[in-house]
C-alpha cells in the first residue's frame, strides 16, 4: 500500500498556482490550448554545495498524472471565481473544455534512485500546452522536495560509511505529507528504517524505536525503568542512558543486560542522545566490552547531520548506529532544491518541432532548447560523463565533445565506441497511457545504492567535491548559442 493510493489517487488537480489556470485559459482563448509543446523539469545547482543529487518522487508523479481531471466540485469552485468587475474569471465554455479534458501527454523521466546533476532533465513532458502547463506546479512540488531529501539522506549515509542510519524526523517534519514524503525519500537515500509508523504501513519501510526520557522519568529509578522495559521487550532492548548521568546509565543497562542474559536473551544496545557523543561513546564502549557485551550496539542521536557524523568519525567515536531527524527531513541547511520547469520546444503548424530558449544575463538561467535526452557513459562500471543531446541527433561513435552549459571553455572529449552508455530518460506515459512498471521502494533504494557506487568518491565528498562532467553535445551547444544570439539581435533591433 502506498500514500499515492490514498492521497494522490484522489483528485488534486487544483493543487497548483493560480497563474497556471490563467495561462491555461489564455492558451484556450487564443486557440493554442491543444498545440503541442515540450517542457523539461531540471535544477541548476546541486544542493548542500554537494557534488551530486539523487532523483526521487516519480511514483507520486505517476499517480498524480493518472488522476489529472477536473471534477464537478473543482469546476464549481472555478465557476464562482470573479474578476474585479464582477464578471466570471473563466468562461463556461473553457470550464466545459476542462471537464472533458483527458490526460494525453508523453512523459519521460529518470528513474527514482538515479544519481542526477544540474541542467539535465529529470522529467520531460510532451503534449498539449494546457496539459503541460497544468503539470508544472505539482511536478515541481513533488520532485523538488523528495529529490532534496533523498540527496540529504544519501550524503548522511556517505558520512556514516556503511553504518546504519535511522530516520527519526516525524515530529520535526513539515506537516503530515511532508513527513511521509520525507520518510520515503530518506529510505531511497539509504536510511535503513524510520520512526514514522504510518510511513512503515504505507510504504513498507522497516520501523524502529525504543523509549524516550519520559519512560525513565516515570519510574522512581533509572534501573527500575530499564528492568520494566526489558520485561516488556526482552528481545529488542536498546536503553536510553543519558536521562540523568550517561555513564551511570550505561552501568544500569549492563545490569539489566546481565539479567536478560540469565534468561537466555541479549541486550541489543544503548542510545546516547546528548552530551559529548565522541567521549561518551568511547567510554560506553569500554564499559560494555569489559562487562562482556562486545556486541551491544551504541546508537547516537541529537541533531546529527552529515558534517557532525563525519566529525565524530574523525574523532574515532565508538558509534555503531546513527539516528538522524530534524536536519534530514527538513533539509535543514538548504530547505529547497530550486528545480524549474521550462518550455524547450513547440510544434509548428507544419508538424515540425521548433526549439525555444529563454535568454538571461545569467548563463545558468539560459535553458537548453529542443527535444533532448541524457546519455551516461561508463568505463569498467564507473560513470565518466553525462551528455545532454538532441534526440534526433546522430551520435558519432568515433568522438563527441561535451561542453559545459555554463562555461564553454570546460570541455570533455569522448569516443563513445569505447564506453558503455545508457539513456537516462525512460518512457513513463505514452499519449496519456502508463507504459512504465514502477519498481518496489526496496528496489529503488537498492538502485540508489548501486548508482552511488558507480561514481568516484571524489564526487561524493561533503566539502569541495570534484565536479562530475555533464554537458551539451556539441551540436546542441551550437543550437543554443545560435538561438541566444538570434534572440539578443531581435531584442537590440526592437
Amino acid at each position: 500500500m502506498k500514500i499515492t493510493k490514498d492521497l494522490y489517487q484522489s483528485n488534486l488537480v487544483l493543487l497548483t498556482d493560480f497563474y497556471q489556470l490563467t495561462m491555461a485559459y489564455a492558451y484556450w482563448k487564443s486557440g493554442k490550448g491543444d498545440q503541442e509543446a515540450v517542457f523539461n523539469l531540471f535544477f541548476r545547482k546541486n544542493p548542500f554545495e554537494g557534488g551530486f543529487s539523487l532523483a526521487a518522487g516519480l511514483d507520486y508523479v505517476i499517480d498524480f498524472c493518472r488522476n489529472l481531471k477536473f471534477d464537478a466540485e473543482d469546476l464549481r469552485y472555478l465557476q464562482e471565481m470573479k474578476r474585479k468587475d464582477g464578471a466570471p474569471v473563466f468562461e463556461s465554455a473553457f470550464l466545459e473544455y476542462l471537464q472533458n479534458m483527458k490526460f494525453t501527454c508523453d512523459i519521460d523521466a529518470v528513474e527514482e534512485g538515479t544519481v542526477v546533476f544540474p541542467n539535465m532533465p529529470l522529467i520531460r513532458v510532451k503534449g498539449p500546452l494546457i496539459q503541460c502547463q497544468l503539470l508544472e506546479t505539482p511536478l515541481l512540488n513533488i520532485i523538488n522536495f523528495q529529490t532534496l531529501i533523498a540527496t540529504k539522506a544519501a550524503r548522511i549515509n556517505v558520512a556514516a560509511q556503511g553504518a546504519p542510519v535511522l530516520e527519526f524526523g516525524l515530529r520535526r517534519a513539515q506537516g503530515i505529507d511532508g513527513a511521509l514524503a520525507a520518510s520515503r525519500a530518506s529510505y531511497i537515500g539509504g536510511c535503513t528504517s524510520t520512526s514514522n509508523v504510518m510511513a512503515g504501513k504505507l510504504f513498507g519501510i522497516p520501523v524502529s524505536g525504543t523509549h524516550a526520557h519520559s519512560w525513565i522519568m516515570s519510574f522512581e529509578t533509572e534501573l527500575e525503568a530499564f528492568e520494566a522495559y526489558a520485561e516488556a521487550f526482552p528481545d529488542q532492548c536498546v536503553f536510553l542512558v543519558d536521562t540523568y548521568d550517561t555513564l551511570h546509565g550505561v552501568k544500569n543497562a549492563i545490569k539489566v543486560g546481565e539479567i536478560l542474559r540469565s534468561k537466555g536473551k541479549e541486550m541489543i544496545g544503548i542510545r546516547i542522545d546528548s552530551g559529548d557523543l565522541a567521549y561518551y561513546s568511547v567510554q560506553a564502549r569500554q564499559l560494555l566490552d569489559e562487562a562482556g557485551f562486545p556486541n551491544a550496539k551504541i546508537v547516537a542521536s541529537n541533531d546529527l547531520d552529515e558534517h557532525i557524523i563525519s566529525s565524530l568519525k574523525t574523532q574515532d567515536a565508538a558509534i555503531d548506529v546513527w539516528g538522524v531527524g530534524t536536519k534530514l527531513v527538513t533539509a535543514f541547511d538548504q530547505p529547497a532544491l530550486g528545480a524549474v520547469y521550462k518550455l524547450s520546444a513547440i510544434k509548428t503548424i507544419d508538424g515540425a518541432w521548433e526549439p525555444k530558449v529563454k535568454v538571461s544575463q545569467q548563463s545558468m538561467k539560459i535553458n537548453i532548447p529542443g527535444v533532448h535526452n541524457v546519455k551516461r557513459y561508463f568505463s569498467n562500471g564507473k560513470a565518466v560523463a553525462d551528455m545532454i543531446y538532441l534526440e534526433k541527433q546522430e551520435i558519432d561513435s568515433k568522438g563527441v565533445v561535451i561542453i559545459d552549459p555554463n562555461d564553454p571553455t570546460r570541455r570533455k572529449r569522448l569516443m563513445p565506441a569505447f564506453y558503455k552508455e545508457e539513456d537516462l530518460l525512460k518512457p513513463i506515459f505514452k499519449k496519456g497511457e502508463l507504459v512504465y512498471q514502477s519498481p518496489t521502494l526496496h528496489a529503488i533504494r537498492e538502485k540508489a545504492t548501486h548508482q552511488l557506487e558507480a561514481f568516484d568518491k571524489t564526487h561524493k565528498r561533503l566539502i569541495n567535491p570534484h565536479t562530475y562532467p555533464v554537458g551539451l553535445e556539441e551540436n546542441l551547444h551550437h543550437l543554443r548559442m545560435e538561438l541566444v544570439l538570434k534572440a539578443k539581435k531581435f531584442d537590440d533591433e526592437a
